[in-house]
């Protein structure tokens, strides 16, 4: 193209309108930031995306949350960023949680008012009550906002006295860990010996008998019976050894026990030696099992036999095992198999949960009429029977889905029904295992085989470099 003096105009005229429309673009995308956000997580274990337990908790929080971080304002610490970051994280699921921050050294009396111990440490507010955050993750926030979720206190309590399992020992067959679990969502656990104690308290949530070893005197059957009768709670680990005295508890709930241990060949493809450990990977349709995918494990349980099971219980069983699977009612030593003339062929009921209207004071006298308002004296009442109690103990409460499961029995048994699916987060795998050969040979190769192939590259690259 020749340059003359009409090119050039039209050159200018072009540059000046590239430079217009590009700085419209700009402002555009500018403008565009304001009113719309987007957010990609792109680092390996989503570190910055809520976990989907804490998305479905905000859901159910209908009610506007404050957070009060006391933290003092430094650019030498990064404490104000790191709980900006995590609130918000959650701040883009629920815009109505709002977060502000106090210096502690600015506001001495609100401090002390408050109780805050130490720099960074959140106060939660959530419909009039409030809880302390002392740990900026993700875990720690999510767990007291299930707590705030709570309409009241839920006290679980156990059973204690006869050998049962301890909702806070360490020992293999406990329940510590499990029990720190439940306290960490906002239950608050306590033991109950019947023969110090002779009363089930009325403000128990739910009553634990996990799996008692020595025979209980018929006076506290009586008083579990009684509990039951008038709509509490219950949720009984019972065991193959035998019922230890709990057999009119069985008998009032329509249950009744297959004898013998569940055996379940479906364990030997998982690399389990012992015969007495039964698998359950599929579900039937029951809230406690709702979308709960990872299998559970059941050592030495008990087959309950379901069909007694009459009015007023409605009776859903929720644990199954596999048709192979069989009660054996013989020794559990050596070679075992299947004997069609004493043991019970699968499939076999592992866990049945109970529920009927809640009784009311006028039923033992006019049970036919006083029927009718069950469904208007609140929320029915709740019975969990299981076969097995091991499966929630310090040794097996970490295989599969053992530790959710668990949860979600003391959800529904509470009537936690709305926090019901929430699993707990499972804490991402970060350490790096090599084998003595596998971490022998990194070694080597990073001490003298590669700076060793360097050191004979260059020598090898100069030499040439010199015969030219």
């Amino acid at each position: 193209m020749e340059a003359n003096k009409k090119n050039r105009r039209l050159l200018r005229l072009q540059g000046a309108s590239f430079a217009v429309l590009f700085l419209a673009a700009v402002g555009l995308v500018a403008w565009l930031s304001t009113r719309y956000h987007f957010q990609a997580d792109w680092t390996a274990a989503g570190r910055h995306t809520l976990a989907p337990a804490s998305v479905a908790l905000l859901a159910e929080l209908q009610d506007p949350i404050r957070i009060t971080a006391f933290a003092r304002q430094s650019e030498l610490v990064a404490t104000r960023r790191q709980i900006s970051d995590l609130v918000g994280r959650y701040q883009r699921h629920k815009p109505d949680l709002t977060l502000n921050f106090v210096d502690p050294d600015m506001a001495p009396d609100r401090v002390r008012s408050e109780g805050i111990s130490m720099d960074g440490e959140m106060v939660v507010e959530y419909q009039g009550r409030k809880l302390h955050v002392q740990q900026m993750t993700e875990q720690a926030l999510t767990n007291t906002l299930h707590k705030l979720a709570r309409a009241g206190e839920r006290k679980v309590l156990f059973l204690e006295g006869h050998g049962e399992r301890n909702p806070e020992g360490g020992a293999n067959h406990d329940y510590g860990a499990f029990g720190e679990q439940l306290r960490n969502k906002g239950f608050h656990l306590a033991r109950l010996n019947l023969t110090a104690t002779p009363e089930i308290p009325a403000d128990a949530a739910l009553l634990v008998i996990a799996s008692p070893q020595v025979d209980l005197f018929p006076g506290e059957v009586r008083l579990i019976q009684d509990y039951v009768e008038r709509g509490g709670n219950l949720l009984w680990l019972a065991e193959p050894e035998g019922r230890h005295q709990l057999d009119p508890l069985a008998a009032q709930l329509d249950l009744a026990f297959h004898p013998g241990t569940v055996v379940d060949p479906t364990t030997q493809l998982l690399g389990i030696d012992n015969a007495a450990f039964a698998v359950v990977a599929e579900y039937p349709p029951h809230a406690i099992t709702h979308d709960l995918a990872s299998v559970t494990l059941f050592p030495f349980a008990a087959a309950i036999d379901p069909a007694r099971v009459g009015e007023p219980w409605q009776a859903t069983p929720f644990l199954r095992t596999v048709p192979r699977a069989w009660a054996e009612t013989g020794v559990m030593q050596g070679a075992i198999s299947y004997d069609a003339g004493s043991d019970v062929a699968g499939p076999l009921t592992l866990a049945i949960a109970l529920e009927r209207a809640r009784p009311t004071a006028e039923e033992n006298d006019t049970q036919e009429t006083a029927a009718d308002d069950h469904d208007e004296a609140g929320p029915q009442q709740r019975v969990v029977v299981i076969g097995d109690g091991d499966f929630l103990a310090n040794s097996y409460l970490g295989n599969g889905a053992n530790l959710e499961l668990g949860e979600r029995l003391i959800n529904w048994l509470s009537h936690d029904d709305a926090l019901m699916h929430i699993p707990p987060k499972a804490a991402v795998d970060t350490r790096l295992e090599l084998s003595p050969l596998l971490s022998g040979i990194i070694g080597v190769s990073f001490l003298f085989l590669i700076p060793g192939g360097l050191v004979i590259a260059g020598v090898v690259i100069w030499l040439k470099r010199r015969k030219r």
